[in-house]
């Protein structure tokens, strides 16, 4: 129960606290657009689109002004709850146990599908041999 407050609280923290690095790495910044960025690329593709400039509300539009202002309180209190949820539920999962170690070298004679007993299947009447009564 404590692995998943812990996985939550984690996940929620880096949610939130991941937007503001992921945007400034990818170039929109709170000083504008970085040239010869990920976002200036994004921006001159949607300015060619839109007949030379960016569109209010556009994708990237959001994103700079995200990257400027950072996000609302009310975005924030949702990412963070849907990063708690994701870290729940990734804190709550457990490991399936490991047949053999992973990337081990195997025995002579263990490699998969050795040693499985061969089941033979039914053999079925043919329809030219005769039935006894």
């Amino acid at each position: 129960m404590m692995r998943r407050v812990a996985a939550a609280a984690i996940g929620g923290a880096l949610a939130v606290g991941a937007v503001p690095v992921v945007l400034g790495a990818v170039g929109f910044t709170g000083a504008g657009i970085a040239a010869s960025s990920l976002a200036a690329k994004m921006m001159s593709a949607a300015a060619m689109a839109n007949g030379g400039g960016v569109a209010a509300g556009s994708l990237v539009a959001t994103l700079q002004s995200v990257g400027a202002a950072g996000l609302s309180t009310s975005s924030n209190i949702l990412l963070g709850s849907v990063g708690s949820a994701f870290g729940a539920l990734l804190g709550g999962a457990k490991k399936a146990p490991s047949s053999s170690p992973p990337g081990g070298p195997r025995a002579e004679g263990d490699q998969p599908g050795e040693n499985v007993p061969q089941v033979e299947p039914p053999k079925l009447p043919l329809g030219s041999e005769k039935h006894e009564k």
